[in-house]
C-alpha cells in the first residue's frame, strides 16, 4: 500500500488542536499523527494531503514547507452542516530526486481515486499537476484539467519539467488521456502570443482575468466538467497572496479564489483539487496560509452541497430548450433542482452517431437566441469530430 509511505501530520499542527474546541475542524476529522498512525479510511470522502515537494518550483524556492501553518488554520475553523468524513493524511515523502517523488505522489493520489477518495492537495509546486494527472491512468477514461494561474504553463520540453511546463509534458506524453484543458486567470503580458495561439489550436479554454472577475459565476460550468482542478497560488494578487515569490499585483481577491474553490468543490466530476505554490518565506502575518486555509474549507463545503443530477435521467427533472442557430440545431437543458445549464452536441464516431452534454451558463442559451454558436459548444465539437 503506497499510503503506508505518507508521514504523519507535523507535530506542531497536532497540538494546537489541543487547544481547539470541541466542535473545531481539528476535532472532527481523522488525522494522521505519530502518537495514533495512519487513520482508517472506511467511510471517508475528503483527504488532506501535504507535499514537500518543491524542486519543480521555478523561482520559488521554499514552496513546500510551511504546511504546519496551513493546517494550524484548517483545524481552528468550524466546519459547515457537513456529512462527509474528513481525514488529513499528513506528508508525501520526498523521493531521492525529483522522479521518485513523482512516482509516489501518483500512486498515493491513484490509490485514493480508486477508494472514491478525493484528495486536496496542498503545498509543493505546480509540476505536481502532472503526477496528479498520471494517477488517471489507472481509471483509463478521459480527463478534463482546469488550472487556475496567470500563466499556461506550455513552457518547453527543456530543461526538465518544472512548474511553468508541465502543461507541455501533460500535452505530450503517452498516454494522452487529456480531453480538455481550461486557464481561468491568465494574464496576457505573462503568455507569448505563440502560447496563446497554441491553446486555441489545440481548442483550449482560456478565461482572461478581467473576463473572470467581471463575473466570477462565469467560470462554475467550466469546474463543472473538470476531473482535476489546479490553483497556482500567483494567480492571486500580492496583496492577498503574498507568499509566493512569483506573485504580481493583479490576480483575485481571497474572496474570488474562494468562490472558484467552492465551484470545484460542488462539481460532481471534480475528484482531486490542488493549490500549489505557497512559500512561507514571503508570507506576511501568515496571511496566504490563512487564505489556503479557506479555500480548503470552502472546497469541502462545496462537497457536501452536490447534488447529483444528469438532465437526461428524468424528464421531470429539467426543462428543454430547443434553438436552431444556422445550420445546427442545440439542445439546451435547465435543471429544476439548481438551475444549472447543459447544452448538447450531436457528433459523428466510429461510423455512428453519438450525443453528449456539455456543462453551460444562460448565457450561452442567450448568445445561440442570438445566432451565435457558443464558443464552448464549437471547441467541444470540433474535438469531438
Amino acid at each position: 500500500m503506497s499510503l503506508e509511505l505518507l508521514l504523519p501530520v507535523e507535530e506542531l499542527a497536532v497540538a494546537h488542536t489541543v487547544l481547539q474546541s470541541d466542535l473545531s475542524l481539528g476535532k472532527n476529522i481523522k488525522i494522521h499523527s505519530k502518537q495514533d498512525g495512519l487513520p482508517d479510511l472506511k467511510n471517508v470522502q475528503i483527504a488532506i494531503l501535504g507535499i514537500t515537494e518543491g524542486r519543480g518550483a521555478v523561482d520559488n524556492i521554499g514552496t513546500g514547507k510551511g504546511l504546519d501553518i496551513v493546517r494550524k488554520y484548517i483545524y481552528q475553523m468550524f466546519p459547515g452542516n457537513w456529512h462527509m468524513n474528513v481525514a488529513d493524511l499528513g506528508n508525501v515523502p520526498n523521493g531521492k530526486d525529483i522522479g521518485d517523488s513523482y512516482f509516489v505522489i501518483q500512486e498515493i493520489i491513484g490509490e485514493l481515486l480508486e477508494k472514491n477518495i478525493i484528495p486536496v492537495i496542498i503545498g509543493g509546486s505546480q509540476d505536481i499537476t502532472y503526477a496528479g494527472y498520471r494517477a488517471y491512468d489507472r481509471l483509463k477514461k478521459p480527463v478534463n484539467i482546469v488550472s487556475v494561474d496567470n500563466r499556461f504553463d506550455l513552457g518547453e520540453m527543456n530543461p526538465k519539467l518544472n512548474s511553468h511546463n508541465y502543461l507541455h509534458y501533460i500535452v505530450m506524453d503517452k498516454p494522452n488521456n487529456m480531453f480538455n484543458f481550461s486557464n481561468i486567470g491568465f494574464q496576457t503580458f505573462f503568455n507569448s502570443q505563440e502560447e496563446i495561439d497554441l491553446m486555441d489550436k489545440l481548442y483550449f479554454d482560456a478565461y482572461r482575468l478581467g473576463q473572470v472577475t467581471n463575473d466570477i459565476t462565469s467560470v462554475e460550468p467550466v469546474l463543472r466538467d473538470a476531473d482535476i482542478v489546479s490553483i497556482d497560488m500567483g494567480a492571486v494578487r500580492i496583496s492577498d497572496a503574498p507568499a509566493n515569490n512569483n506573485a504580481v499585483p493583479n490576480g483575485f481577491f481571497g474572496d474570488q479564489i474562494c468562490a472558484i474553490s467552492r465551484y470545484a468543490g460542488i462539481s460532481n466530476k471534480v475528484s482531486s483539487f490542488g493549490i500549489y505554490e505557497f512559500n512561507p518565506k514571503f508570507d506576511q502575518r501568515e496571511n496566504t496560509a490563512h487564505l489556503i486555509a479557506q479555500m480548503v474549507w470552502y472546497f469541502i463545503e462545496g462537497v457536501n452541497l452536490r447534488i447529483e443530477e444528469y438532465p437526461l435521467e428524468s424528464v421531470k427533472s429539467y426543462k428543454k430548450y430547443i434553438v436552431l442557430v444556422e445550420d445546427q440545431t442545440i439542445n439546451f437543458y435547465k435543471s429544476n433542482k439548481s438551475e444549472r445549464w447543459w447544452m448538447e452536441i450531436h457528433y459523428h464516431h466510429n461510423n455512428s452517431d453519438k450525443s453528449t452534454l456539455i456543462p453551460c451558463t444562460y448565457h450561452d442559451y442567450l448568445t445561440a437566441n442570438n445566432q451565435i454558436i457558443p464558443e464552448r459548444w464549437l471547441k467541444t465539437f470540433r474535438k469531438l469530430n
